[in-house]
């Protein structure tokens, strides 16, 4: 206008007008092979008032908007799909251009409608902005979404002798994978020994290692291994923790046997209850593994690379929390069935022991190894596996294990053997040079104590053997004045009573010894019938076969009892040390010797019990049983040189020899006891 206001022009009529005229141009030319200028006319009759009731859309289609409601961009009219529009016209040849035969109206209407409500989205269906996941406060490197960074980036490429951070030095390079690399190095700040995880920092898992790590260095508890720190040093992530020297992990201690059922409980007991104290606080391990428990040289298990570790490998630390904590429990189970047994409970060998084969899947410990500890066979088996042997409870969480080790009865550190003294040499010892300190000559046959250990034991023996001398000899003094104390004053009362010759004619009492008597000496030795054989394995595991003791004492050399076959030679360091065939008499009786017939080379132990075994001979444990004998080879003839009394014997078999599968088998063919 002249005035400067603006004209404001309703175009309503006109688009609509011009939208009606080029939907019937377009339906004419379809329906022009099939019917004439008539069937033209009715297809202005019947789409112009649809066109007519939505001039809204057909506004938009001539404002140069796609059908779909979204503004064309580009100069060709390119959706977003990537199918070129150039207007109504294009759009309808382009959908009618693989039809083989004419439509009707109502079909082609029909058409326009479908593709119309297939094409344009609903306003609700637009593009939302992808939700973020909640992030750290304080993040550590830029938040960017981590899907557009690579999924795989070569590990950064180090030398020992590198500076990190200008103060991590790098010595040994402990391990390397595709996207990380793990080191040993020294803080030179505080000159300390140090372990360093280093990985790119343009990797899709950087972010979550050192989120990982952040949440792990707030966790605190001393039996975990700490984290030190975790930056981002430009093109690199930097993990520090922290390192234990005088440390050896488990798969390191399991290289030579199975553990011991005492130290196998107090691994797993500590493992259990360090897992458990993280659950609690919000955090999970996720790669519980042999090289992630360490043992200090004090005894004590420390766990290594909580959360850390799963980040560094990709595994999804987003999992549930009944997923973690059901993972975790698996992976104990699977620790305690390793220290078992010294076998990994699965196909695949792993962490430098052997796999399961297929068919001894879902078996617990005691059926993979003999001589492996109940309780603790059943406990493995109930956290590593969803279904347990005999129909047992799984345990699904460490908090759940934890109450299990609790109910188990405790199993007590074996006691100690006693060092064996080398017996001194017979000399005169008057002949010997005095001197401050006279040189001794060490007996070849007999191999020295350890360094640490010869000053101290030295000299407890030497006062233990000086205190049983002077209590022997207050003994033997004591004994010998009231012995003739005695004599003298029965020798003043008979002669004040009967005069010299009732002195003379009675005799004095003798005192009672314990040497055989001529009589005895000439004994004939006689066979004593043995009423039972039992098989004595203290660990309680069951009895080895138990079918075939009576063969034992049958009086047929053919018949043998057979025990348990074993993957190893018995040995005291190892799972078990040996397996015994009880004797029972029947009653106390005088025994001079026993003869016991093997096949094959055997090596046992003539044991008799004391008065604490005597009453449950089966149960009592094996330091219940005192040795008399032991012998090696195809028999074994314990001939004592006092007899000994007692209505048990128990002949414990310490070596084996090999049966024709090539394990370690024991067979007692006959048992003849003489008293």
């Amino acid at each position: 206008m002249a005035d400067g206001t603006k004209a404001v022009v309703d175009t309503s009529t006109a688009d609509a007008a011009a939208d009606e005229a080029a939907l019937a141009a377009a339906i004419d030319e379809l329906a022009v092979a099939k019917d004439t200028a008539g069937r033209a006319s009715a297809v202005d009759g019947e789409v112009a008032p649809t066109a007519a009731a939505a001039p809204g859309k057909n506004r938009a289609d001539v404002d140069g908007k796609n059908t779909d409601g979204s503004t064309d961009g580009s100069p060709d009219g390119d959706a977003p799909g990537g199918a070129a529009v150039r207007g109504p016209e294009a759009s309808v040849s382009e959908e009618t251009s693989e039809i083989t035969a004419p439509l009707s109206v109502q079909e082609i209407a029909a058409e326009l409608a479908a593709g119309a409500a297939r094409k344009k989205p609903a306003p609700a269906a637009a593009p939302a902005p992808a939700k973020r996941r909640p992030t750290d406060p304080q993040p550590t490197v830029d938040p960017r979404d981590t899907a557009t960074l690579p999924r795989t980036l070569p590990a950064p490429q180090h030398r020992s002798g590198d500076m990190i951070g200008h103060r991590y030095l790098l010595e040994e390079c402990i391990s390397e994978t595709d996207t990380f690399s793990s080191w040993r190095a020294v803080d030179e700040k505080l000159r300390r020994a140090v372990g360093i995880h280093l990985m790119a920092s343009g990797h899709q898992r950087a972010r979550k290692v050192l989120a990982a790590a952040k949440s792990a260095a707030l966790l605190g508890d001393p039996r975990f291994v700490q984290v030190l720190d975790a930056v981002q040093e430009g093109e690199l992530v930097v993990v520090v923790r922290e390192w234990l020297p005088h440390s050896s992990d488990l798969a390191r201690l399991l290289a030579n046997g199975p553990m011991e059922p005492h130290e196998a409980y107090q691994m797993v007991r500590q493992v259990a209850d360090a897992v458990a104290a993280a659950h609690r606080r919000g955090q999970a391990h996720l790669r519980l593994t042999p090289r992630c428990v360490l043992r200090t040289d004090s005894g004590q298990y420390r766990i290594n690379g909580i959360a850390v570790d799963a980040a560094l490998r990709g595994l999804p630390p987003e999992d549930s929390t009944e997923d973690a904590q059901r993972t975790d429990t698996r992976a104990i189970g699977a620790l305690l069935f390793a220290a078992l047994t010294h076998r990994w409970p699965y196909p695949e060998d792993r962490y430098d022991l052997r796999g399961l084969p297929k068919g001894l899947q879902n078996v617990a410990p005691d059926q993979v190894r003999a001589g492996v500890h109940k309780g603790l066979s059943e406990l493995a088996a109930r956290a590593l596996f969803d279904h347990p042997p005999h129909h047992a409870e799984p345990i699904t969480t460490p908090e759940e294990l934890v109450r299990a080790i609790a109910q188990m009865p405790r199993i007590r550190q074996p006691e100690p053997e006693l060092p064996a003294y080398p017996v001194p040499p017979r000399h005169n010892t008057h002949s010997l040079p005095t001197a401050p300190n006279p040189t001794r000559v060490a007996d070849p046959a007999v191999a020295p104590l350890p360094a640490s250990s010869r000053p101290t034991a030295s000299r407890r023996m030497k006062r233990r053997l000086r205190r049983v001398a002077k209590a022997t000899a207050w003994t033997v003094a004591l004994g010998a004045i009231g012995v003739a104390s005695w004599q003298f004053v029965d020798h003043l009362r008979h002669t004040n009573n009967g005069g010299g010759t009732a002195a003379t004619s009675s005799p004095l009492p003798s005192v009672s010894s314990t040497a055989p008597s001529p009589q005895a000496s000439n004994h004939n030795p006689a066979p004593i019938a043995i009423k039972d054989a039992q098989s004595y394995n203290p660990l309680g595991d069951g009895a080895e076969g138990k079918d075939t003791l009576a063969n034992a004492i049958d009086g047929k050399p053919e018949t043998q009892w057979i025990t348990q076959w074993y993957e190893d030679q018995f040995a005291p360091n190892l799972y078990k040390a040996g397996t015994g065939l009880l004797i029972d008499l029947g009653s106390p009786q005088p025994v001079n010797s026993v003869n016991v017939q093997f096949v094959g080379n055997h090596t046992a132990e003539l044991r008799v019990p004391n008065a604490a075994a005597t009453a449950n001979p089966k149960g009592a444990p094996l330091s219940d049983y005192s040795v008399v004998g032991k012998k090696s080879g195809p028999a074994a003839d314990f001939s004592l040189d006092n007899p000994v009394t007692t209505r048990y014997l128990l002949i414990w078999l310490t070596g084996l020899p090999k049966n024709s599968e090539g394990k370690f088998q024991g067979r007692v063919a006959e048992v003849k006891v003489t008293g």
